[in-house]
């Protein structure tokens, strides 16, 4: 994210400064000169062939002002430092460009406080002020948006590393469980277990996997829950089109599926839980998942109860900026989670 903010904002930047200083010089100093040429105005073209190097003269004062002075006290804050360092360059460029052109054109009366002359020197520090003022927000600009990539970025890696330790707690109570109460089967569970913990350590540190790959991720803890609760739990997984090549962020959906099972056995009667996927290449990932809701609240509230849903909301906020759609409702006595990805464009 960094690196393609970066290039786009260098190129930008140097685009802006290379257009900016053709386009000024060629109007300040050549096109004056080609009008005249055009004009058939011989007298006109003498005076500006004449003070042509008073043109060029100008030069050294723009970049002082728009390299060094605006750089050493804008960039910095300080203001008045720079009026003032403004002020003695001004009056340093004038007196030294009235006397250039007095020395250049001897056969006309030249004044400092002729406007011919004082035009000039305005018009430079003027533009040299301008000029260093729009590089001076577009680096600012550039800078912001490459501190705030840097936050995204390290905040992403938090919960991206919250991920582990989350699963691993809510698995490791299951794995508990079977032990105590279906020790026969607690060694095909650790083993479909130690299938979700390698995905969950090598896959997670991609930024991308395959949507097939995810959805086998989401399968494996399916099974492993069916394990545990067998017959009491109704699991309904049900699985729509042929994701091809579709990628997506590693882990992604899990949290919802995890947070049905917690919410969604407990205290309930009859529990159900249902999950739904639809992945075709070409089209909107759709994933939604239900649990049927207790109308008594009788569980012990969990402090860290609801982290892997806030934790999964921001990543996808982070990640689908602009190419996702995020609904949780509670309706008809389930709690339905509905997520939608534009994963065409993913890479």
């Amino acid at each position: 994210m960094k690196v393609q903010i970066t290039n786009k904002k260098i190129s930008s930047d140097l685009l802006f400064r290379v257009l900016f200083h053709v386009i000024f010089w060629f109007f300040w100093l050549v096109l004056p000169i080609l009008n005249s040429i055009m004009d058939d105005d011989k007298s006109r073209y003498e005076w500006l062939m004449l003070t042509l190097p008073l043109g060029f003269f100008t030069m050294p004062f723009f970049y002082f002002n728009s390299e060094f002075l605006i750089r050493k006290f804008l960039h910095k804050g300080q203001l008045t430092s720079y009026i003032m360092s403004l002020l003695v360059m001004f009056v340093v460029f004038l007196f030294a460009f009235y006397l250039l052109k007095d020395y250049l054109v001897d056969k006309y009366p030249i004044r400092i406080y002729d406007s011919r002359t004082l035009f000039p020197v305005l018009f430079i520090i003027s533009m040299s002020t301008l000029y260093g003022f729009v590089i001076f927000m577009i680096g600012q600009s550039k800078k912001n948006q490459e501190e705030q990539a840097e936050r995204l970025k390290s905040e992403l890696s938090f919960l991206r590393s919250q991920i582990s330790p989350h699963f691993i707690f809510n698995v490791l109570n299951s794995i508990v469980y079977l032990i105590r109460t279906k020790s026969k089967e607690a060694e095909s569970v650790t083993l479909e277990l130690s299938n979700l913990i390698r995905y969950m350590l090598y896959e997670s540190e991609n930024k991308q996997v395959l949507v097939e790959k995810e959805i086998g991720y989401l399968e494996n803890y399916v099974k492993l829950q069916n394990v545990r609760f067998g017959e009491d739990v109704k699991i309904d997984l049900r699985l729509e089109g042929n994701p091809g090549s579709m990628m997506i962020e590693p882990m992604l959906l899990i949290p919802f599926v995890e947070n049905a099972f917690k919410h969604g056995v407990g205290f309930i009667k009859d529990p159900k839980i249902e999950i739904f996927i639809k992945a075709k290449e070409g089209e909107k990932f759709e994933f939604s998942v239900k649990n049927l809701m207790s109308n008594e609240r009788t569980e012990t509230k969990d402090p860290n109860s609801g982290i892997g849903i806030k934790n999964v909301t921001r990543r996808i906020d982070l990640l689908y900026p602009d190419a996702h759609k995020l609904a949780m409702k509670q309706e008809n006595g389930f709690f339905e989670v509905y997520l939608e990805l534009d994963l065409k464009n993913k890479a």
